[in-house]
């Protein structure tokens, strides 16, 4: 495998010349004085040197050892307690924290690319810090001061972990039916039991506590989503002074053997009377929770692109490398028995197509990160409604397909080795195993295309959309005429998106089928679209500074790449929605 180099030349390129993040910053007022451009830089330069020194070396010997079980306690791979260890001292746990607690407090396009990096470097490892931030998020938006203040530095610090403890054996998506229950106590604490799976970091030996936000209900709850309330969990109890008291009774029944992510402990968790406390107020968990899945699921989606950017460092190196046949127009290079394989029409159009869905996926990233901090720290009312709006549309696209891509990134890296990308010791199988969890977690891609599709668009009656559509019209419209080549296949793609849109719009109005049989295609050409939109951003900043260095070029001849070989992926997808839910419905269930 590669050694990790994180792609610091392409995160500045999004960040300070398509996006010009320091001008958003500038307008932001809880940002202004947190970050400029040069701060940012530091940061990200530094993150790049700890992911790719500390944590890039372990991710195949973390695959390779895995966890280990005993008696309720978990232990990491060799090296991750180290590695660890010097991540969190650096600060990187609370990158986006509130520093009122003790966080960094940068901004998520930022935190996005240190996420980037970190689960570049092992997808495995990234996971322990996210979900502590995730967790961090919720306590911040909903807990009460007191418990903010007693469990937010140590979490920031990294001295402790979190973990979000929410389905169960039998509930899966449909978190209504769960039956973890919370008893109300004197003391105002709650004693909590049940049981959930699929814990990521729910037990490990990475941090003295984990804290734990467990979904249950109330005695007197009402039935369904509405009846589900967030509960704290310590796994240690903490005493008055700060210190760690009794062991909780919240603990680790067994971790699940997995296909990958081999060093990211999924723990079933069994809590038995575990002394909690409420988290916002009572059936409101769900709302308390989603103020970090919006979070959480970018953060996947970043995930799938991690591994895409990995697979294509390995592909690339590889394919200089690999000496085999020679070049359909003759000998390249005449002094060797064959020619590097980069010759070869299908590896170049493996690493291109690898090379536009990352880049593509890096800028459209940060284009929702840029939405998340808008409506966090914007002062306007009208602004943060938008951006708020943009993120509830886009956040199932970043989640779904970014992970989608992701796995085909892997799969082309894998098979620009050919039968070294199937042996172990390559790396690439890692990945495809990896990177494989990130469609299914965080709520599956069809659940993603299905909120996308049901609760975003036909949901809003098209508004959503329209909102997004509109910002894409304006830019095109304002195109100058160098851009046509790029804005004109835009412009297109996005006919074909307001068509698809109006189409299914009409017929969910007599058929609810409609809606979950188009929506996967209809997310997957949402997505293509997206990409054009920000590749037609790229291209336009390459096309002022072509001729400075290569970067621009390589810029430019991606994004025309893209338009001619990816961006047409749309007109097979459409034609799927618009076949309709019919012909799903012609077997009976058992004709199967």
């Amino acid at each position: 495998m590669a050694d990790y180099k994180a792609p610091l030349r392409d995160m500045r390129f999004v960040l300070n010349e398509v996006f010009e993040v320091a001008k958003l910053w500038a307008q932001l007022p809880g940002l202004a004085e947190a970050v400029d451009e040069d701060t940012a830089l530091a940061v990200l330069e530094e993150a790049g040197k700890v992911t790719s020194k500390s944590i890039a070396p372990l991710s195949r010997s973390g695959d390779e050892e895995g966890c280990h079980w005993d008696n309720g306690a978990v232990s990491t791979p060799a090296g991750f307690i180290d590695a660890y260890k010097t991540y969190a001292e650096g600060g990187w746990v609370g990158v986006g924290g509130d520093p009122a607690y003790g966080g960094m407090g940068m901004p998520k396009v930022i935190s996005a690319q240190v996420e980037e990096m970190v689960n570049s470097s092992s997808l495995s490892f990234g996971l322990y810090p996210m979900l502590t931030a995730g967790a961090c998020l919720s306590i911040n938006a909903h807990a009460s001061d007191e418990l903010k203040e007693k469990y937010l530095p140590n979490m920031y610090a990294g001295v402790w972990a979190g973990s979000m403890c929410l389905t169960e054996p039998h509930a899966g998506t449909d978190l209504g039916i769960i039956r973890t229950k919370a008893d109300p106590q004197a003391d105002g604490s709650y004693k909590v039991s049940g049981t959930k799976i699929f814990i990521t970091g729910g037990e490990h030996d990475l941090t003295e506590n984990i804290i734990h936000l467990v979904l249950a209900k109330l005695p007197d709850a009402p039935a369904g989503p509405k009846g589900i309330s967030l509960f704290l969990v310590p796994k240690f109890m903490v005493n008055a002074d700060g210190s760690l008291g009794a062991r909780n009774p919240a603990t680790c029944g067994s971790i699940e053997h997995k296909m990958g992510i081999q060093a990211s402990a999924t723990c079933v968790m069994n809590f038995d009377e575990a002394v909690g406390y409420l988290v916002g107020e009572p059936n409101k968990g769900l709302a308390a929770m989603f103020t970090m899945m919006n979070y959480e699921r970018l953060g996947v989606g970043i995930q799938g692109l991690a591994s895409a950017e990995r697979s294509y460092q390995n592909a690339i190196e590889y394919a200089r490398d690999r000496l085999q046949s020679r070049a359909p127009t003759g000998p390249q290079a005449k002094d060797k028995v064959a020619d590097p394989i980069i010759v070869h029409p299908d590896v170049r159009r493996m690493l291109l197509t690898m090379k536009a869905l990352n880049e593509g996926g890096r800028a459209f990233s940060t284009y929702v990160a840029m939405q998340l901090d808008t409506a966090k720290f914007s002062e306007d009312a009208d602004t943060r409604k938008r951006a708020e709006e943009l993120v509830a549309l886009l956040t199932p696209v970043a989640k779904a397909f970014l992970t989608d891509l992701g796995l085909e990134s892997a799969v082309h890296g894998q098979q620009v080795f050919g039968g070294h990308g199937y042996i172990r010791e390559w790396g690439q199988e890692q990945l495809v195993r990896d990177v494989r969890i990130t469609q299914i977690y965080e709520g599956t891609n069809g659940i993603q295309a299905l909120d996308l599709m049901g609760r975003k668009v036909v949901g809003s009656g098209g508004a959503l959309y329209k909102l997004f559509a509109d910002e894409i019209r304006h830019f095109t419209a304002s195109a100058d005429s160098n851009l046509a080549e790029f804005v004109k296949p835009l412009n297109a793609a996005l006919d074909n998106l307001d068509d698809l849109t109006a189409w299914v719009l009409d017929r969910a109005k007599n058929n609810p089928n409609e809606i979950g049989a188009a929506s996967v295609e209809y997310l997957q050409v949402f997505g293509y679209t997206a990409y054009a939109y920000m590749w037609a951003l790229m291209a336009r900043t390459a096309l002022a500074k072509q001729g400075e260095d290569d970067f621009y070029a390589s810029k430019l001849g991606t994004a025309r790449f893209y338009f001619a070989r990816l961006l047409p992926r749309i007109h097979s997808l459409s034609a799927s929605v618009k076949a309709g839910s019919e012909s799903l419905y012609l077997l009976d269930a058992a004709q199967f």
